[in-house]
């Protein structure tokens, strides 16, 4: 049987209650377990499901300077020692994971009894209308974005307009007999002409927040600098903060070179310089899967996945249990007596997909139809807007420089 895939591992030591010894060994986090394996044999001395635990403390003892205990249903305590890189940095990892379990809508508790096909397909068809709601978000704010870039320049060239009637009072002024000045060149209107056939780069900054999550983050470069804060995707730029909301980072979205995806729950952003170090944030988050829908639609080109996310996902299948990791939970099956057999019958022959849950999947299949619709309708929108931006971009820039050579003339 395969061991659930690691998010994070640490090397220490722990304290073996019933032998009085220290073993060292790795301490693993798992989506569902906290356990412990011996450095010599590779055994398992302690397997821990995150929903029992009570308690995580950073405690200090008689038997080792400073250790991290975690408290377990019916207050069985285990103690950590030795942590590496530090047992700072191992508590806030801990404790996020955790608290994020325990605040999890979506936490089983206890045996409950498996989802129905119907009731997979429905949370399936939920987590795709949650993603595509999340594009729609980020294509409106895009929208908005291009409108007010529109506006922008034609009020420029509305005042390109004024600044060329002044510039014609100035050439040509009323007491000058002759008409146009002999230095007014022909081979603007040319320029002008050539100028609209060529192609403009035209970016908006946004500041709308599409979605923040709680998360472990590191400076890349520093060791043992693991700290809670947050990570922000924004319409422009990636941010990322510390617990008291304080900026540590902005990456603006054209600086950022690539999004390495080490796992479902952990990213790295890196930001590349030529003669000075590198920008690297990485960022572990048990809700990353929120910011991974957005990070692949903005940065597609660049988010990298890496032989770690391929290794998580092949170790991930391979699980026995439900699609959350709960083996350990499925129950052993039991002889059924023979006077309970038609029942048994009658319960297997039971539709797997209710007429209730039928008509949800109906209702939640015709809103993704429809935002899918209203999603192509704003791209082709947006396609007829970046032609106009790009033919505008070209006038304007082709009227500053005419400008700028008849104030040359002038000077």
């Amino acid at each position: 049987m395969s061991q659930e895939a690691s998010i994070h591992s640490w090397p220490g030591s722990y304290y073996i209650n019933s032998e009085k010894r220290w073993a060292s060994g790795i301490l693993c986090l798992t989506r569902t377990t906290l356990r412990f394996n011996s450095e010599q044999n590779q055994e398992n001395l302690i397997s821990l499901r995150l929903s029992r635990i009570m308690e995580i403390k950073m405690e200090s003892s008689s038997f080792i300077f400073s250790a991290l205990t975690v408290l377990e249903q019916g207050n069985i305590k285990h103690w950590f020692g030795s942590l590496k890189p530090c047992r700072t940095a191992v508590y806030h990892v801990l404790e996020h994971f955790w608290r994020e379990r325990l605040l999890s809508p979506t936490e089983p508790r206890g045996a409950e009894a498996p989802l129905s096909k119907g009731q997979e397909l429905i949370s399936l068809i939920s987590g795709a209308q949650r993603r595509l709601e999340d594009t729609g978000k980020v294509l409106n704010h895009q929208g908005e974005q291009f409108d007010n870039m529109i506006q922008g320049l034609d009020k420029i060239e509305s005042d390109l307009g004024v600044a060329d009637k002044l510039l014609s009072e100035l050439e040509c002024p009323s007491w000058w007999p002759f008409g146009k000045l002999p230095w007014k060149s022909q081979q603007e209107a040319k320029s002008e002409a050539a100028a609209k056939a060529t192609c403009a780069k035209g970016s908006a900054k946004g500041q709308k927040v599409i979605t923040s999550i709680p998360a472990i983050v590191s400076h890349v470069g520093s060791s043992g600098n693991l700290k809670p804060g947050s990570l922000m995707v924004l319409v422009s730029s990636l941010e990322v903060r510390d617990s008291n909301g304080q900026l540590l980072h902005c990456f603006e979205k054209e600086e950022v070179d690539d999004v390495c995806v080490h796992s479902p729950y952990e990213i790295s952003v890196r930001q590349r310089f030529i003669g000075k170090p590198d920008i690297c944030f990485r960022i572990l988050s048990a809700r990353m899967i929120e910011a991974l829908s957005v990070l692949e639609i903005q940065y597609k080109k660049k988010v990298e996945i890496t032989r770690d996310y391929a290794a998580f996902q092949a170790t991930l299948a391979t699980t026995p249990g439900s699609p959350e990791g709960h083996g350990q939970d499925t129950e052993v099956p039991v002889e059924v007596p023979a006077g309970e057999l038609t029942q048994l019958q009658l319960q297997v022959l039971q539709p797997t997909v209710t007429e209730a849950e039928a008509q949800e999947l109906k209702q939640m299949l015709q809103q993704l139809k429809n935002l899918a619709l209203e999603a192509e309708t704003e791209l082709e929108r947006q396609d007829e807007v970046l032609d106009e931006l790009s033919c505008s971009a070209d006038r304007s820039t082709m009227n500053i420089n005419r400008h700028t050579r008849r104030m040359r003339k002038l000077l």
